[in-house]
C-alpha cells in the first residue's frame, strides 16, 4: 500500500513524476484498512522540499501510511507560503491528545546555537516528551537527533573544524537487528552539518546503542528503548540534487564551503551526481515501518503508553 497524503499536497505530483505510487486521502477513504499513522514534525525552513523527501521514502512499503504534517507553533516559518502551512500543517496542540504509530522529527538549520538558545526549544522538548508516551517509534534526524540525545540523555554536540559535507561510507556495528535486514556490510549516506556527537559519549551511556558509524563522518545511527527512539545524524532522505543545490547556494553567498565529498562523478560537478545512497534509504525506512512501527504498535493506540521497548 502507498502513503496516504492530502490529494492536493505538492508532493503528490512531484512523486508521481518519479514513478512513485502515492494515494491521496480521497481514494484511501474507500479502503477498509487501518493505515499506520505517522506524524512528521518538519523543522526545516523550506518545508515543501523536506516533506516531499520523507513522503518519497514512506511510500516504498506494502503498508498504507497516513501522514500528519506538524509545525512548531512558537516559530514563524518565513520560507514556506502561509497558505501551504494553513492548508496542510497542524500545530502540536491539535494532536496532543492523539497517538501515533510512528513519528519523524527532522533536522533544522540551528546547529551552531546552544540548544536552549533555539527559540522553540521549550516547545520541542515538550513534543519529544509527549512522543515518548504517545508514539510507538520516533526517528530523530540530523539536528533533531542531536536535540533528542541531548534532551533525553545529556549527550552534547561539538563544533567541527569545517563542515561535514558529502556522501560517506558507513558500516554496521550490529548487523543482526531488524532495522538492518537486507543491508550490505557497507553503505553510503549524505551528511551536511557543522557539529557532531562523539562515539565515546554514546558508548559511555548504557541506555544507548551505537549501531552504525562512519570512518569519516563518525556516529551515524543510535538506538534507545529497543527502537522506540532512533537517532540518525545523516540525511538518508536527501534527493539527488540536494547537496548540489546547497553547494551552489553557499558558493553564491561566498561562504567557506568545499565540494561535497564522494558526490560528483570524478569530483567534477559538470559530470553530475553519483547517487549511491537511495537503495539504503528506502530499505531502512521500509524496515522501520515494518519492524518498529507496524509489528510493534498495539492494536489499541492508547496502549502505546504502556510499551517498554520494541525488542525486535
Amino acid at each position: 500500500m502507498p502513503v496516504n497524503i492530502p490529494h492536493n499536497l505538492p508532493a503528490v505530483e512531484i512523486l508521481k513524476k518519479e514513478n512513485i505510487f502515492v494515494m491521496d486521502n480521497l481514494r484511501a477513504a474507500t479502503q477498509d484498512i487501518r493505515p499506520l499513522k505517522v506524524a512528521l514534525l518538519n523543522l526545516m525552513p523550506v518545508k515543501i522540499v523536506t516533506e516531499t523527501d520523507f513522503v518519497r521514502l514512506l511510500s516504498n512499503s506494502p503498508l498504507q501510511v497516513e501522514v500528519d504534517l506538524v509545525k512548531m507553533q512558537t516559530h514563524e516559518s518565513k520560507h514556506t507560503p502561509p497558505e501551504h502551512l494553513a492548508t496542510f500543517y497542524r500545530n502540536f496542540e491539535d494532536i496532543r491528545k492523539e497517538y501515533y504509530d510512528g513519528m519523524i522529527i527532522t533536522g533544522a538549520p540551528v546547529e551552531t546555537l546552544d540548544f536552549e538558545d533555539v527559540t522553540y526549544w521549550e516547545e520541542l522538548t515538550g513534543i519529544m516528551d509527549w512522543a515518548a508516551r504517545h508514539v510507538t517509534s520516533t526517528l530523530y534526524i540530523c539536528w533533531g537527533a542531536q536535540a533528542g540525545l541531548y534532551h533525553f540523555y545529556g549527550i552534547d554536540k561539538y563544533p567541527l573544524a569545517k563542515k561535514k559535507f558529502g556522501v560517506f561510507r558507513h558500516t554496521l556495528n550490529h548487523p543482526g537487528i531488524s532495522l538492518f535486514r537486507g543491508f550490505d556490510g557497507e553503505f553510503y549516506v549524505p551528511h551536511s552539518r557543522h557539529t557532531e556527537i562523539r562515539r565515546e559519549d554514546i558508548l559511555a551511556n548504557p541506555a544507548l546503542s551505537l549501531l552504525s558509524e562512519s570512518p569519516e563522518a563518525g556516529v551515524y545511527l543510535v538506538m534507545s528503548r529497543g527502537g522506540r527512539e532512533i537517532f540518525i545524524t545523516g540525511h538518508s532522505e536527501y534527493a539527488p540534487e540536494t547537496l548540489h543545490n546547497e553547494y551552489m547556494r553557499d558558493l553564491a553567498k561566498g561562504l567557506p564551503i568545499e565540494m561535497p565529498a564522494n558526490y560528483y562523478r570524478d569530483n567534477d560537478p559538470a559530470q553530475g551526481v553519483c547517487v549511491r545512497w537511495r537503495a539504503h534509504a528506502h530499505l531502512m525506512f521500509k524496515n522501520w515501518l515494518n519492524y518498529y512501527v507496524y509489528q510493534a504498535t498495539p492494536f489499541n493506540p492508547k496502549e502505546i503508553e504502556r510499551l517498554e521497548d520494541i525488542s525486535v
